[in-house]
């Protein structure tokens, strides 16, 4: 496979397209970055279910504001380097820049969501603090040609898009894809730990004003969508396969989601993957500008983008994003706690499904989740946080642990 392709390469075969995936989605080294996304739902303080206008998220983010909410805002950074974006219902979204010490990145986000509650909570409006809006039903606030051709492109499934699109917030904990010794062992165990860290940390019950029934009604928006760009990579009957091959062959049988193009048209003729793409089924060829995009398209529970990017998580209530980005970085830290965790887990890792609809009330995933747990707050040690921070996450885990043996939330 060719690997020697620039940015902005015609791509006039798919052996081209092999190479430059292969050449960026593991970059390999000792693990030392971490990074997190924090999404939030955005409410009126004083009347939750009002919807939020975009003039009045312009106002409240001022120069933070991102370009799709105002096209001549600088978009500077949080005073701690995080940066802003919205989402397409109006969620509210910091990117981390990447740290060196979780510690580090626990300090840092702290600071940049404070000074985010202050510019929101000066308009009169608060972060929601699970993983869907529990009061107001799927509606639109952004409104950009990638959203209107996701929007079309899901539609034509069911109506689960328009829910995840404009209802959903999420956790996305990224972390260094590790040595070439040990980058496939830290893609299996973020993948084999999944269903059970999703049921644990599962806040996305409540939505529209009804109980969904489920424990993470996020995550059962996010697998109706498609599952050729939302299933997992890895799976446990697939285990060995090289994480690289496994996912070049995701990326090129996924279907487009929208191709750019001068116009408020990015829309694409269902079915037509990117490797059918490079055989010629649009006008005009891609190139590896828009192999990049393509990828962005693309949302499995964990993503490979150099680094590994874990999206499995719902939003966690203020305080708590620190508790499941510690347990990750704990389970994924050494090789002993890594084969610990994928041996925890390999009764449940393909339980996706259920961890979605059940949670902790699934009894295979509660028992994992409990063996899985403990085994981080043994291994917090190794990641660096402080004292006082590793006892937050212990008092937050202890009270998810509580509910898997049957006690109060």
């Amino acid at each position: 496979m060719s690997s020697d392709l620039d940015s902005g390469t015609i791509l006039n075969a798919v052996d081209d397209a092999e190479g430059y995936i292969a050449k960026i989605c593991f970059k390999t080294g000792p693990p030392t970055l971490h990074g997190v996304e924090l999404e939030w739902t955005v409410h009126d303080a004083a009347s939750p279910n009002r919807p939020i206008e975009p003039d009045r998220l312009r106002t409240a983010l001022g120069p933070h504001a991102p370009p799709t909410i105002d096209p001549d805002s600088p978009a500077a950074p949080l005073p701690s380097s995080g940066t802003v974006s919205v989402e397409p219902g109006g969620q509210v979204e910091i990117s981390t820049a990447p740290r060196r010490s979780l510690g580090e990145l626990h300090e840092s986000t702290t600071s940049d969501i404070a000074h985010l509650d202050g510019l929101l909570g000066s308009a009169g409006l608060v972060l929601g603090d699970t993983g869907i809006d529990p009061y107001r039903p799927p509606a639109p606030v952004v409104d950009t040609p990638r959203y209107r051709a996701m929007r079309c492109a899901f539609d034509r499934l069911n109506p689960a898009g328009r829910t995840m699109m404009y209802s959903t917030a999420g956790l996305q904990v990224c972390l260094d894809a590790g040595t070439t010794g040990e980058y496939s062992e830290r893609w299996a165990t973020a993948h084999a730990v999944g269903p059970a860290l999703l049921a644990a940390f599962a806040t996305a019950r409540r939505h529209a004003g009804r109980d969904t029934g489920r424990a993470s009604a996020r995550m059962a928006a996010w697998q109706r969508i498609d599952p050729a760009r939302t299933r997992p990579v890895w799976t446990p009957d697939r285990g060995a396969v090289d994480p690289v091959a496994a996912w070049v062959g995701y990326a090129l049988a996924a279907p487009l989601l929208c191709v750019r193009r001068d116009g408020a048209d990015w829309s694409v003729p269902p079915g037509i993957t990117f490797r059918d793409w490079i055989a010629g089924a649009l006008p005009q060829r891609p190139n590896t500008d828009d192999l990049d995009y393509h990828l962005s398209t693309l949302f499995p529970p964990v993503r490979p983008r150099g680094y590994l990017e874990i999206r499995y998580l719902d939003a966690q209530p203020a305080g708590e994003w620190i508790a499941p980005v510690g347990v990750l970085s704990a389970l994924l830290g050494t090789d002993r706690t890594r084969s610990a965790a994928l041996q925890a887990c390999e009764p449940v890792a393909g339980r996706w499904t259920e961890a979605a609809r059940r949670g902790l009330g699934d009894p295979l995933l509660a028992r994992a989740a409990e063996t899985v747990l403990d085994l981080a707050l043994r291994a917090l040690d190794h990641t660096g946080l402080p004292p006082s921070t590793r006892e937050d996450i212990t008092r937050i885990v202890a009270r998810r642990l509580a509910v898997a043996r049957g006690g109060p939330s």
